[in-house]
């Protein structure tokens, strides 16, 4: 077909016309205006009251754990935040104007929780989940903004982050947003009680627990229709949060309310890796919020609502030594040196009331992975108060871990042997030594 200069000219003039237009669409899509900056406000314009209740919401949120490097100034930043993509740092939120959120004003503060858009316009990486408080309403928010500018000013920058090449480029985050932020808000449901809708609003907003308990797809975003089935966090599995928890049926709202106010359930386990802080964090909270999140969790791990088995009867699990010494010999000296002054049925650590090993939900659990990090990482309190367990990651090698632990599930389960034990505990420790 032969084209005349005519044709060509309309062709080009009509790709010219596709190219601007997308650029255009683009651009509205990525751009954010800058919000004015406002002089620091001084503390004592803010009512008090305010402030102790944006205390406790900044609470739930565990705002303080990401935004708080190791042996830092607290909401100073800089912690690292390793990811799938690379390591994020998290920003300075304390009432620094230059390398904080002094200058920030109450409307920029909220684009920023529900939106990911800072003062400037840049766009915010979503390791801050402002898919979740989207949730918040407005007064929690001021609250928690009330707080934050009550804090001590610390004047620190924070670090590069350490991305996979390209996704440095901020303006791509409009488009992860444009997929996968869904700003909704939060709607009580009428036919669920008062402490549940309280529950939900907040494990849903600041909790935001389905930032850790749901799986996510390939380009980072929460699989929808999949919330609270079980994802990873920090090297950690979180485990499922509704009836496809292995354990669920010796979870109840009691029991959860321990495990969350206490960081520790005689029924289950202590809380470790990063469920460590957010126990501690909570063991702060008032008893009226985190049973409300204890009833609602329940409910979603019982949709039907039936009767959990009590704490008691899931103390009736059997310490099967004999059997678990036979095939594992070295183990069971093993656990007598490393292990039995904490671990041992009679041992004191049990009798005062902490977990039993036989009734250790990542002893019993399907992937090992839990169980190898705990004897890797160990178990340390995040504050003064809490379980530890030392890490034996320098002083095992990887057989002797491996075995230590088929031991331990051969003696304190009913479970089968975890298939590939040694494999997983080598690239375990290699992923920790990134």
């Amino acid at each position: 077909m032969n084209l005349s200069k005519r044709h060509l000219a309309i062709g080009a003039a009509f790709v010219s016309a596709l190219i601007v237009t997308g650029l255009g669409i683009a651009a509205w899509i990525v751009y954010e205006p800058a919000l004015s900056e406002i002089a620091r406000p001084s503390p004592s314009s803010f009512d008090r009251g305010l402030v102790a209740k944006g205390e406790q919401l900044a609470t739930v949120g565990d705002c303080i754990v990401c935004h708080t490097a190791p042996n830092g100034a607290p909401f100073a930043g800089a912690r690292a935040l390793p990811t799938p993509f690379g390591t994020l740092f998290s920003d300075n939120i304390t009432p620094d104007e230059k390398t904080g959120i002094g200058a920030w004003s109450l409307p920029a503060f909220s684009r920023a929780m529900r939106q990911g858009v800072a003062r400037d316009g840049s766009h915010l990486y979503p390791a801050l989940p402002y898919e979740h408080f989207t949730h918040v309403s407005d007064d929690d928010l001021e609250a928690i903004y009330a707080f934050l500018m009550t804090r001590q000013p610390v004047s620190q920058p924070a670090p590069e982050n350490q991305l996979l090449p390209g996704l440095g480029f901020r303006p791509l985050l409009a488009g992860w947003k444009l997929l996968f932020l869904q700003q909704t808000a939060f709607e009580p449901q009428a036919n669920e009680s008062a402490e549940w809708n309280r529950g939900k609003y907040l494990a849903d907003g600041l909790a935001h627990c389905g930032g850790c308990h749901t799986p996510r797809n390939l380009a980072g975003g929460e699989e929808r229709g999949r919330e609270f089935a079980g994802g990873v966090a920090e090297g950690w599995n979180a485990p499922a949060l509704d009836e496809t928890n292995p354990s669920a049926a010796s979870w109840n709202a009691d029991s959860l309310f321990a495990y969350l106010k206490t960081g520790s359930d005689r029924g289950h386990s202590a809380a470790g890796g990063p469920m460590g802080p957010v126990a501690e964090g909570l063991s702060r909270l008032n008893d009226a919020d985190v049973r409300a999140i204890a009833v609602y969790i329940a409910s979603q791990m019982h949709p039907a609502r039936e009767a959990s088995p009590s704490v008691a009867a899931v103390e009736t699990a059997s310490d099967n030594r004999s059997t678990a010494a036979a095939t594992h010999p070295e183990a069971d000296l093993l656990f007598e040196g490393a292990c039995s002054g904490c671990h041992a049925p009679r041992a004191p650590m049990n009798i005062i009331g902490r977990p039993l090993l036989s009734t250790a939900s990542d002893l019993r659990a399907d992937d090992p992975r839990n169980a190898v990090q705990t004897l890797l990482q160990g178990i340390v309190p995040p504050g003064e108060k809490g379980a530890y367990m030392p890490s034996f990651s320098s002083s095992m090698t990887d057989r002797q871990l491996t075995d230590l632990l088929a031991y331990a599930r051969a003696r304190f389960t009913d479970k089968p042997a975890w298939p590939n034990l040694e494999a997983t505990v080598g690239d375990i420790r290699k992923e920790n030594a990134q």
